[in-house]
């Protein structure tokens, strides 16, 4: 069996502020495989960003153990990896291949290979053709595609997105589901998704992440045996039925 891309081993993280202490995240345990879409669950609160900052190394865990890359090979935060947030975040004066090629420049990737790379990953999110646009001409939607495509265009290992279509209505988040499996299937990342939203969760995951409300501790981490490519028809089916009703009743909600 191929070693994890991504291994944590009983994460603990307690943040202080003066005398006060509070516990975010209490043990975390799992592995991701490369190439993974491993979907993050849990209520409000209960530590599932902690996880993403951690994985980031944005936090340093308080106790455990965290290992990405493998222990031969050396994993650059910076340079390996790309975080969607809940926002687009994007700069409201820069254009939309200016704001996709931002980290290119962070990081002084060659210019006119990044340039070409941000432009096939705009046509990869479906915004050929928008370049010379500016976020305000864009939809909620459209913002969140250009956001996905600046957070890939250093090629990044892992992807971490923070509930990244929370922030949008209904309809627009079914298609961004949608979009994010062709995505993600086409470049073949390593992707950790957090959500609020169990139907989300399943339909998105090879692997689910069930976090109990916090502090965070694992209350399950088991694959998603349903297959590839998912329609929204895979939704009104008994397996993603059972699936969900799991996580719910793990979540104490069924």
């Amino acid at each position: 069996m191929a070693e994890p891309l991504i291994q944590l081993r009983n994460v603990r993280k307690l943040y202080r502020s003066g005398a006060q202490e509070f516990l975010a995240v209490s043990d975390v345990t799992l592995d991701i495989g490369a190439g993974d879409m491993v979907s993050l669950v849990g209520p409000s609160g209960c530590g599932k960003t902690t996880v993403l900052k951690i994985l980031a190394d944005l936090h340093k865990p308080d106790d455990g153990t965290v290992q990405i890359g493998g222990p031969a090979s050396r994993f650059d935060p910076g340079r390996d990896v790309g975080m969607v947030f809940q926002q687009a975040l994007l700069l409201k004066w820069r254009t939309v291949l200016e704001n996709v090629m931002l980290p290119a420049e962070i990081l002084k990737l060659p210019a006119a290979e990044a340039q070409e790379r941000a432009r096939a990953l705009l046509a990869m999110v479906g915004l050929e053709g928008f370049e010379d646009k500016y976020p305000h001409q864009l939809s909620g939607g459209m913002q969140q595609r250009a956001a996905i495509a600046r957070a890939l265009v250093h090629d990044p290992k892992l992807l971490l997105m923070d509930e990244p279509f929370g922030a949008l209505d209904a309809l627009t988040r079914e298609r961004m589901n949608l979009e994010m499996l062709r995505i993600w299937e086409r470049s073949g990342k390593t992707v950790v998704f957090v959500t609020h939203s169990i139907q989300e969760a399943v339909f998105l995951g090879s692997h689910c992440a069930v976090l109990t409300a916090g502090p965070a501790r694992m209350a399950a981490y088991f694959p998603i045996e349903l297959p590839y490519p998912r329609t929204l028809e895979i939704k009104t089916g008994e397996a993603f039925g059972q699936i969900a009703r799991r996580v719910y009743h793990l979540l104490g909600m069924g």
